[in-house]
């Protein structure tokens, strides 16, 4: 258990006195003190280089939008149109879990069939439809500054 002498009346250990408990406490503490600032600066730096890298990809698909209009325009349809694909294709995939839920638990064929069947397919659509979307949302305001 540690004191602390917080008053102005209380006397201060002699900084001679290295095995004083106070004087290491306050040690370990300043030694935190700067770990934490480093890290801090350490996460500040990381932030600034991740919203470049946003602000430039963000800043590319602008002018990628401003310079092809119409295939922007494009893309906004094809990404509705396979996201009711997607929304179909996943109420299939649940469909078949409820209905074959013990056998995909029980043997280790049928699961290892059903995402062979439908896990590369649902990834790849996932790409797309994320590719379709990155090149035709509309430039949010707040993000673009």
């Amino acid at each position: 258990m540690f004191e602390f002498n917080v008053s102005s009346e209380g006397s201060f250990p002699s900084a001679d006195d290295p095995q004083d408990p106070n004087l290491m406490t306050v040690a370990l503490l300043r030694e935190l003190l700067q770990g934490q600032e480093r890290q801090n600066k350490l996460l500040e730096d990381l932030i600034d280089q991740v919203g470049a890298v946003q602000r430039q990809r963000a800043s590319e698909l602008g002018q990628w939008r401003d310079a092809n209009p119409e295939l922007a325009r494009r893309c906004r349809a094809a990404a509705n149109a396979l996201s009711q694909v997607q929304t179909q294709y996943l109420e299939n995939l649940t469909e078949e879990v409820s209905e074959n839920s013990d056998y995909l638990m029980d043997g280790e064929y049928m699961l290892t069939e059903f995402v062979d069947r439908f896990g590369p397919r649902l990834a790849h659509l996932n790409g797309v439809l994320q590719i379709l979307s990155q090149l035709s949302s509309v430039p949010d305001a707040a993000n673009s500054q």
